[in-house]
Order: C-alpha cells, then sequence, then structure tokens
C-alpha cells in the first residue's frame, strides 16, 4: 500500500530516484515509525510522513518524522554521532523535548574555526512560561575569520546571521530559519546552521552527547523550539544554578552583551 511520504528534493539526491520511488510506492518505508523529532508514533499510512536523511562521513541514516513537526531534509552530522545513535538505537530517533541548569561539559570546535565554545542548558522564565534554553559562550575572544585584529567580533557575526540583540529578557525572541537544535534519544548533540550547498552543517557538536534534564526535555517538546542565547567572553561563566545563570543573563543583556534566537528542534 502507497504509503503517505514526503520526499524532499534533497534526499531524492542523496538516496536516488529508484529508492526514492520504493519508498512512495511503500516497498521500503515502515509502516509505523518513532517520530525522529517528537519521539511519538507515527504511521506513514495514515497521516503524511517527513524522510529525513541523516548524513555522516560515510554512513547515511533514514529516518521518519512526522510532517508536522519536520520537513523532508537532508541534515550532515559527524560520523561519530551518527554511529553512535545508531548503537543506541538501532536506529536514528530524536529526542524532542528538555532543562535544569546542566552544564553542557566541553563542546567541540566550532565557526570560526579554532573558537572552543562552552555551552550550557537551563531553563528560562520569560512571560510567565518555561522556555529551554542554550546558553553558549566562547572561552577566548573570538575575531572574524581572517582578521588579524584582537578584538572580539562572535555578536557581531552571530547579528549578520541573523540573531537579535537584546537589552532585557522580557519576551521570546523570533525564530532563527535555518538553524536547529540537534537532539538525539534525549541528549544534546549540535546547533545546526543552514549550509551553503543546501540542508544544514554543525555550528558547534558535542565531543559527546550531552545529557538534558527531563524538565528541559517536556519544555522544549512543549514549545518544538529552543532559546538560545550567546554572549562573548567573561559575560556569564559557569553557573550551578539557574537563578544564577538568569541573572548573569540580564546582566548581559543590560551591558548591550547578549544576542539570542529561537531555534526549531531537529532529531536524529
Amino acid at each position: 500500500m502507497p504509503r503517505m511520504l514526503d520526499v524532499s528534493d534533497a534526499v531524492r539526491a542523496e538516496i536516488g530516484d529508484e529508492e526514492a520511488d520504493r519508498l512512495l510506492a511503500g516497498e521500503n518505508a515502515p509502516g509505523s515509525y518513532d517520530c525522529t523529532s517528537c519521539r511519538t508514533p507515527g504511521d506513514s499510512e495514515q497521516e503524511r510522513t517527513s524522510t529525513v536523511l541523516f548524513v555522516g562521513d560515510e554512513t547515511a541514516v533514514l529516518a521518519f518524522a512526522h510532517a508536522s513537526c519536520l520537513p523532508s531534509q537532508v541534515v550532515q552530522v559527524t560520523e561519530e554521532q551518527l554511529q553512535g545513535a545508531v548503537r543506541s538505537i538501532g536506529d536514528v530517533a530524536a529526542g524532542s523535548a528538555a532543562a535544569g541548569s546542566a552544564a553542557a561539559g566541553e563542546p567541540h570546535r566550532a565557526v570560526p574555526e579554532q573558537a572552543v565554545l562552552g555551552v550550557t542548558s537551563g531553563l528560562v522564565l520569560i512571560e510567565g512560561e518555561l522556555h529551554p534554553a542554550l546558553v553558549v559562550e566562547p572561552t577566548t575572544p573570538i575575531v572574524r575569520p581572517g582578521s588579524t585584529g584582537i578584538g572580539d567580533d562572535f555578536l557581531p557575526l552571530l547579528i549578520e546571521q541573523g540573531f537579535m540583540p537584546l537589552t532585557e529578557l522580557a519576551s521570546v525572541p523570533p525564530v532563527l530559519h535555518g538553524w536547529s537544535v540537534l537532539l538525539a534519544v534525549g541528549q544534546l548533540h549540535a546547533v545546526l546552521q543552514p549550509s551553503a550547498n543546501g540542508g544544514q552543517v554543525a555550528w558547534w557538536q558535542a565531543h559527546q552527547p550531552l545529557q538534558v534534564t527531563d524538565s528541559w526535555r517536556a519544555a522544549a517538546n512543549k514549545h518544538q523550539q529552543v532559546l538560545m542565547f550567546a554572549a562573548p567572553v567573561g559575560s556569564i561563566g559557569r553557573q550551578p544554578r539557574e537563578d544564577l545563570l538568569r541573572e548573569s543573563l540580564d546582566r548581559a543583556a543590560a551591558s548591550g552583551k547578549l544576542v539570542a534566537a529561537a531555534l526549531p528542534l531537529a532529531g536524529t
């Protein structure tokens, strides 16, 4: 029986016309599946379903999501991330919700090259609601690629990408389309940005998948997005509690050292 599958042009280009046609004909597509975004059951015979292809250096894994959760797309991840997800669940499935003030450990390199970013997860109260947040702060000043200066261009670079400067945390920042937060099996893997060749690439990725709390996942599942705040080195620090994290965010905003955006969830 034909499946109600969406196969984007990007996914078709990766898997080939023959495989895409087999999927659309229902030959290789599962009937039931766990959505890679919200992790609830789906049925490609009964509801519109997106094909999501996760591509590593040597491996590609095809996953499925409710079309209302994610569009059909290609997501580029590291081979280590992909293999880890496959080992964990036998097929790629996504975490979809999340916070607590869990420090997110030592991250991998991010753009620009040689800059190391510290990432902390936490719940932030805005307009009476708790929102899942990631707070990004470099360990050293970041200069514009190719620059020989000694300034810090971290916030200007992000503003050029669409992040909004904040003077206070009074409202939820606007959604930055094309960017997303990648969760897999309830763990944080990466922040993804648009690729010049289509799809997405990792702007930041964790050496090891990072645990987030049940309350953070629950908030992320509710809102289907994560708020990302970024500040220059020395502005936030590693705060052990969420109230202290919020105080640091408020100080950074008041001093003009905070940018933010709401990033949609993506999953493996």
